[in-house]
């Protein structure tokens, strides 16, 4: 299991998610940003991949763009359509492994917002989940995605942390009123890029005293942009353009904290495999 399969972590991910980005200068306008592209692409139908609680699909509704939702975790689509219910939307919100999904439908545009397509441990899955994602898209369509620079100094600092080395993360209020705090424990391998460890989430009482501890696992793969380029042209896609920021500030040649890659289906005849 990962971080999100867990009903307590669904329960309070808008909570702490909301602390961790508030004062993040790279995640300013972070819905109006799939807004635009859902305005520019989406004419032909839009799927949120890894769409968690919902916080781009329901903020695409309220602006009158209806997307599907799917995410790995069936504890995310619940909340997720339960807060689209509270809204009196009837979305198709369901949960599906992105390397399979198939709503039995075509897209002209599909997203996957901050860390989902991270949360892929291997570059085989990396290359299953585009080539499927391709298959749902419409000739053209267009999918967008989140890495970042892997930045070595936090690397060597990951590569000595053991699983107990925790660092205090942030602090937030609960989904029961209660005060929590998170810390990390996270190492890093450089053989298989892969960041793995621990989130532990502690909850206070009114007296600053712990009286629950819960540890939930976590793995990601860093990916370097020279690996995404080789995937995105082995899986049929061709890069229309690679942003830093929400604000479509591009990238460069700069290491960048947060990518956003913007990926167009190339309209072949060859089957890729």
């Amino acid at each position: 299991m990962d971080l999100h399969d867990f009903k307590d972590v669904a329960e309070n991910y808008d909570r702490y998610l909301d602390v961790m980005t508030e004062n993040e200068k790279s995640h300013e306008h972070f819905q109006e940003f799939y807004y635009e592209l859902a305005k520019k692409y989406g004419e032909g139908g839009v799927v949120d991949i890894a769409c968690g609680t919902g916080a781009v699909l329901l903020y695409l509704a309220e602006k009158g763009i209806i997307a599907d939702g799917t995410d790995l975790s069936e504890e995310m689509c619940r909340m997720a359509s339960d807060k689209a219910s509270q809204m009196g939307l009837n979305l198709n919100i369901y949960p599906a492994d992105m390397t399979k999904f198939d709503s039995g439908r075509k897209y002209s545009l599909a997203i996957i917002a901050r860390s989902g397509f991270m949360h892929l441990p291997t570059p085989i899955l990396q290359k299953a989940a585009l080539l499927n994602i391709r298959e749902q898209l419409v000739d053209g369509g267009i999918l967008t995605l989140n890495t970042f620079d892997p930045f070595p100094p936090h690397q060597a600092v990951q590569m000595k942390t053991g699983p107990d080395d925790y660092s205090f993360r942030l602090e937030y209020v609960n989904s029961d009123g209660k005060k929590g705090k998170i810390y990390n424990a996270i190492s890093y391998d450089p053989v298989s890029q892969i960041m793995s460890g621990n989130w532990k989430f502690e909850t206070l009482d009114d007296d600053g005293n712990v009286i629950d501890v819960r540890i939930r696992p976590v793995t990601m793969r860093q990916t370097y942009r020279q690996e995404m380029m080789w995937l995105i042209e082995l899986c049929g896609f061709e890069l229309v353009e690679l942003y830093k920021d929400y604000n479509f500030e591009k990238a460069g040649d700069v290491s960048a904290h947060n990518l956003i890659w913007v990926l167009r289906k190339k309209c072949l005849c060859q089957k890729y495999a």
